[in-house]
């Protein structure tokens, strides 16, 4: 008899996607769904770097380098820089997206069965990246009453094991848009030290910190250069989702050679793709300064709009462009199917994401969703009027 291995069976299913199926039904029926659930911008990608793959001159597509095209490395090392991190080209690996980073990341720190403590909730393909690696995700709990800050040092200690080898911190946090001050991150740089574990620094949302509090790399706190491993992409901080293009930075050597073979097995990373990534960073200095405001904007309605609503709470994200809100609702997995299944209003609904799905703990976050205001202002305000009307007519409200 033909089986499906444990590893298939045991797969997370993605929380962000496994309602398409009833979003797409929900759109054959003639409504609008605006999608919350799920982080691709609309802001359209820099014509410039699309001109960039238009007119390469390239009479054969060519593998790159496993490492990526060192052209392309060797310009990231200038992009860096401006960011206060100081890294030579060797010291970079072009991924197939970010996702691959974090893959690699975990295949070559971790063996199976080891451990890797996250705070939750957390970005939930990290369990199926965890899953294909035998690694077990240790979800270390942080608190939406006060926006998910990270848990002190010593709660983190609790949960070290022998088992334990690395932290894994999402800065600016999807799903919960919460932004890591550097105080945080030099904490727990010195766990790792002390402790002798890994650092992952999961940095996609970088150019999207709002308020005072500026971007902390792991790479710029001084004496982890052992331990620390930024896990990086293009796809957010360029509209660039589809490009599966990210790099995985690092100054230890052992890790660069170790990650270097699975990047050998898979042979290289996307050549056209790269391309564009390397004329991305010609970008004008000031390229961040519209999007960033535009998010912050889109931000600033959906916070508002979400408390002001009868027994919602929604903390205000300091990066990113997510935000996770405590709903007055009985399950969130029924809730955002039946607003696909069963509700409308003038024709329309809103897609969300469970926050079932972005916790490890079994139990946790079913009376909350993560919402990306990757939409318009118009359509975010379409979307909570719907979302407003929706609570109100429920048959699982809770108040």
């Amino acid at each position: 008899m033909l089986t499906i291995s444990q590893r298939g069976i045991a797969m997370p299913a993605s929380p962000i996607r496994k309602l398409v199926p009833f979003a797409e039904a929900a759109k054959k029926k003639g409504l609008t769904v605006y999608h919350l659930n799920i982080g691709q911008p609309d802001i359209e990608t820099p014509p410039a770097i699309m001109d960039a793959v238009r007119n390469v001159q390239m009479p054969v597509l060519e593998y790159s380098h496993s490492a990526g095209n060192e052209s392309y490395r060797r310009k990231l090392t200038t992009y860096y820089k401006k960011l206060g991190i100081e890294v030579d080209y060797d010291e970079i690996m072009i991924t197939t997206g970010g996702s691959e980073a974090i893959r690699f990341a975990f295949l070559t720190c971790l063996d199976e069965g080891d451990e890797v403590l996250i705070p939750e909730p957390l970005y939930a393909n990290y369990l199926g990246f965890a899953c294909e690696a035998g690694v077990r995700v240790v979800a270390v709990p942080s608190s939406i009453e006060d926006g998910f800050a990270l848990p002190p040092t010593d709660v983190f200690a609790r949960y070290i094991t022998d088992k334990t080898k690395a932290i894994l911190i999402c800065n600016p946090n999807n799903p919960t848009g919460y932004l890591y001050s550097r105080e945080e991150i030099e904490a727990i740089g010195k766990i790792c030290k002390e402790r002798h574990l890994y650092l992952l620094g999961d940095e996609a949302y970088r150019e999207f910190c709002y308020g005072d509090t500026d971007h902390t790399s792991v790479l710029h706190i001084a004496g982890l250069e052992e331990h620390a491993i930024l896990l990086d992409t293009i796809s957010k901080r360029y509209s660039a989702c589809g490009a599966r293009i990210g790099a995985l930075v690092t100054k230890n050597k052992k890790v660069l050679e170790s990650a270097l073979k699975f990047a050998q097995a898979r042979l290289s990373p996307p050549g056209l793709a790269q391309i564009l990534g390397e004329a991305a960073i010609d970008l004008p200095a000031d390229y961040f300064d519209t999007t960033k405001e535009e998010y912050l904007q889109r931000r600033n309605l959906l916070v508002s709009r979400l408390n002001s609503m009868e027994g919602v709470f929604c903390p205000n994200p300091g990066g990113a462009f997510y935000a996770m809100a405590r709903l007055p609702i009985d399950d969130c997995d029924k809730f955002c199917q039946w607003l696909l299944e069963a509700f409308s209003y003038h024709n329309q609904t809103l897609m969300l994401a469970p926050g079932t799905g972005f916790y490890a703990t079994p139990g946790l976050g079913k009376n909350e969703v993560r919402l990306a205001y990757v939409i318009n202002q118009t359509a975010i305000s379409n979307a909570m009027d719907c979302l407003e009307t929706a609570l109100k007519v429920y048959p699982g409200r809770t108040i």
